[in-house]
């Protein structure tokens, strides 16, 4: 079963990541992902660590908090 928290935490960084006109490939570049564990940190089918959160928002230039808004 999917972590609900999980998958907002995911649509939020999609939808800021868009919103930013940011590609899924280049905010994994950002982060020094793979690009594949990007997609699964948006839909929600990885249990990101506070690491990796703050990676990813430093990478879209916002505050840890402005995932948690849904």
């Amino acid at each position: 079963m999917k972590n609900s928290l999980q998958i907002e935490v995911g649509k939020r960084i999609q939808k800021i990541r868009i919103e930013k006109n940011i590609s899924q490939q280049d905010l994994a570049a950002k982060c020094n992902f793979e690009k594949s564990n990007m997609s699964r940190l948006e839909a929600g089918r990885s249990n990101a660590t506070l690491s990796t959160l703050e990676i990813v928002c430093k990478a879209l230039g916002v505050n840890i908090v402005e995932l948690f808004k849904f």
